[in-house]
């Protein structure tokens, strides 16, 4: 068979195909490889925060807010509201509810009159397991489904809800007079919320429940004369150092509290998925960065309470420690007469109990490290 040879034309013409054919071949993969532009109509949403302006969760709630609204992409926008500026910091969820505002900035244990086992999402019992891993619970757990019962089903709430911010474990507190037994506890007028409220009242105190902006004047007047609220930078802001000197570290009363950052269903049903999305993402993304900060800025202010506003810092005593716990079994007892409250606190025993033994075995010894470094601690 003869061999035939290609001329220089229909060489020039094969490569001319081959390129047309190569263009439209990229052109259309790159047609199939762009991404979709979002379709999405622009949505705006008005959300109020339960802070005051000074106060440190009224700024971790704007990082929540920037978050959405950068990736919403001018297609999403959350407007914040601070504390007051339409409801009543303990009314948003009745106010998300009906949609007089779109969603709010908030936590379960202030909703709690509703049902108790509100506080059960972030103050409720200790049963050996940490705000981070009851967080844990929440997404892994079993305690989304729980929580989505108790919104939906139990109280028919018209409400969809995201955690974000596992809170380091609250101080029992600011006082007149050093507590050095769980007896000093008993007669005294103290600041509280949720559950914590009724295990300081089987403790023997009277309890008041106030929302931050409210704590300081009660104290002035008189009608409480202790009273806790979160951590070391909230406290510091709205004056606690001015009003008492004695802060007491460590608590078993609120120790695995986070944020609830809720939405009227509605509206949130309303938005295109993608928007959902970054709404459910946006929690989960500024649960780190508002612990991160959190260990910063406590850690600092702590310090400023000591050396600068001269507070005289304690760490709680055992015998007021093991009091609450004591406390918290009664009151473990009573919760579970309701056999919804059970079956959360059931969850939440089996959860702590698996990734307590875990945690226990595993974590090292971190105050010795410390105290190796910076010296022996005075408590």
């Amino acid at each position: 068979m003869t061999k035939q040879v290609e001329t220089p034309a229909a060489a020039r013409k094969s490569r001319r195909g081959f390129l047309k054919a190569g263009t439209a071949a990229a052109v259309a993969g790159a047609a199939l490889a762009m991404p979709s532009i979002s379709r999405a109509q622009t949505a705006t949403l008005k959300i109020q925060g339960s802070w005051g302006a000074k106060d440190v969760f009224n700024e971790m709630a704007e990082d929540y807010v920037a978050r959405v609204n950068a990736m919403g992409g001018g297609r999403l926008k959350l407007d914040y509201l601070i504390a007051g500026a339409v409801v009543h910091p303990f009314s948003v969820q009745d106010a998300t509810h009906k949609g007089v505002i779109d969603g709010a900035h908030t936590v379960p244990v202030y909703w709690y009159g509703k049902h108790k086992a509100a506080s059960l999402f972030g103050s409720g019992p200790v049963f050996g397991a940490n705000a981070n891993q009851q967080m844990g619970w929440f997404a892994n757990g079993g305690g989304r489904e729980l929580f989505v019962e108790l919104v939906e089903k139990i109280l028919k709430l018209d409400i969809v809800s995201f955690f974000a911010m596992p809170m380091p474990t609250q101080p029992l507190g600011w006082f007149k007079k050093e507590i050095k037994s769980a007896a000093d506890i008993r007669g005294l007028k103290y600041r509280t919320v949720g559950l914590a409220a009724d295990l300081f009242q089987a403790m023997g105190a009277a309890v008041s429940q106030l929302p931050g902006g409210e704590i300081v004047p009660a104290m002035e007047r008189g009608r409480i004369d202790a009273f806790e609220f979160n951590n070391p930078t909230s406290d510091r802001r709205f004056g606690a150092q001015d009003v008492a000197k004695i802060y007491m570290m460590g608590s078993h009363h609120q120790a695995m509290e986070f944020f609830e950052i809720m939405f009227n269903k509605g509206k949130f049903n309303a938005l295109a998925k993608e928007q959902q999305s970054i709404l459910q993402y946006a929690a989960e993304a500024v649960s780190s960065a508002n612990e991160w900060k959190a260990y910063d800025y406590y850690s600092k202010d702590l310090q400023e309470l000591i050396d600068k506003d001269k507070v005289k810092v304690i760490r709680t005593p055992k015998d007021v420690l093991d009091a609450q716990i004591k406390a918290w079994d009664g009151l473990v007892a009573k919760l579970a007469e309701d056999p919804y409250t059970k079956k959360v606190m059931d969850s939440q025993k089996a959860w702590a109990k698996r990734v307590g033994y875990y945690h226990f075995f595993n974590e090292t010894d971190y105050r010795g490290a410390y105290e190796h470094h910076f010296g022996k601690l005075p408590i």
